[in-house]
């Protein structure tokens, strides 16, 4: 495996990446969608049928990413780059990995603080919110209202091919705080067929179905990131 910067570590991250800063997750325990109903807030169905509603409750997430801070598995990932060459592909949609000061993100599911047209094209142009509020005054240039560029159920990952690419050249992959149970981003770890050194970091890792190449540890988000750091001060 190469070593120094040559190194290409990729981080995979899911919502338990944020857990620990008070970001809510959705299959948990007390997540997002016992609160919800996923066909409400989260399919362009739901946009079409109540874009107040649908607004309303990413305005009530972003809210809660603005408040939140980065945990000390971000910190630990972005003290990555200063062994190797570090590309995080997350599913999620807040900026903490941003924040903690990780370089190189690739937002799968969109990002939460920023917003893009609801008419055609809709990934030509993102548009910053400021604050935490959308509302319906926001519109675009061509007069469509603003909606969250997020990536909704039943619509396409349009970086997905971009992090197949990422994955393929890794050297090593931490996959952290994902159960691998959302479609089609939990099928991208099966790219990195050339990555020497591959781990999932979860609570639950002795429980989910990964590759037997995987080392699991079973442990949260900084607690396995500071096992990851000890390994490597230790080569």
């Amino acid at each position: 495996m190469a070593t120094g910067t040559e190194l290409k570590i990729c981080v995979f991250s899911g919502a338990g990446m944020s857990a620990e800063s008070g970001i809510s997750t959705f299959r948990d325990s007390n997540g997002l969608w016992e609160n919800y109903c996923i066909e409400e807030v989260a399919t362009p169905q739901a946009w079409v049928k109540d874009p107040d509603l649908v607004t309303a409750f990413y305005n009530a997430r972003r809210k809660n990413v603005l408040e939140a801070e980065p945990n000390a598995a971000h910190m630990a990932i972005a003290s990555l780059e200063s062994w190797a060459k570090v590309q995080v592909i997350t599913q999620n949609i807040d900026d903490l990995h941003e924040r903690a000061g990780s370089s190189e993100i690739l937002h799968l599911h969109g990002q939460i603080r920023m917003a893009k047209s609801s008419g055609p094209h809709q990934e030509k142009a993102y548009y910053p919110i400021k604050g935490w509020e959308l509302t319906e005054e926001d519109l675009c240039p061509d007069g469509y209202r603003l909606r969250p560029h997020v990536v909704w159920f039943g619509e396409a990952v349009p970086a997905y091919e971009e992090a197949a690419s990422i994955l393929h050249q890794a050297d090593a992959l931490i996959v952290i705080g994902t159960s691998l149970q959302v479609y089609p981003a939990a099928g991208l770890i099966h790219y990195a067929e050339n990555a020497q050194m591959k781990c999932i970091i979860d609570p639950k890792a002795n429980e989910l179905d990964v590759p037997t190449s995987f080392k699991k540890i079973n442990a949260p988000a900084s607690e396995g990131m500071q096992q990851i750091i000890d390994w490597l001060e230790n080569l």
